[in-house]
């Protein structure tokens, strides 16, 4: 589950802007979703290869390119079904507790 909760987290940071990875793990360890570069880069490219991010190089001047990640349009339809079964998950879970 929490797999499927990072990948929404991801395409959620990345639909607001494109976001270098640091960003992302900088957005994910303010969210207390701690996570290791050796999880996030898995990650982005199975989404990149699923056609839901794509990526640009962009220089840097503070050393080497810096790859960023944009939400695609495939994407972006993808994060309103997660945002919709998200939905579902917590009204049933309120349900449950109520």
């Amino acid at each position: 589950m929490r797999k499927g909760v990072l990948e929404y987290c991801i395409l959620s940071i990345v639909s607001k802007n494109d976001a270098y990875a640091s960003d992302i793990i900088k957005k994910l360890k303010e969210a207390k979703m701690i996570v290791v570069e050796g999880t996030l880069y898995p990650l982005l490219t199975r989404l990149k290869n699923d056609g839901l991010l794509s990526y640009r190089w962009e220089e840097s001047t503070q050393g080497p390119p810096r790859k960023y990640y944009g939400i695609t349009d495939t994407g972006r339809v993808f994060l309103e079904e997660l945002d919709s079964s998200w939905q579902e998950l917590v009204d049933a879970v309120t349900t449950i507790q109520a």
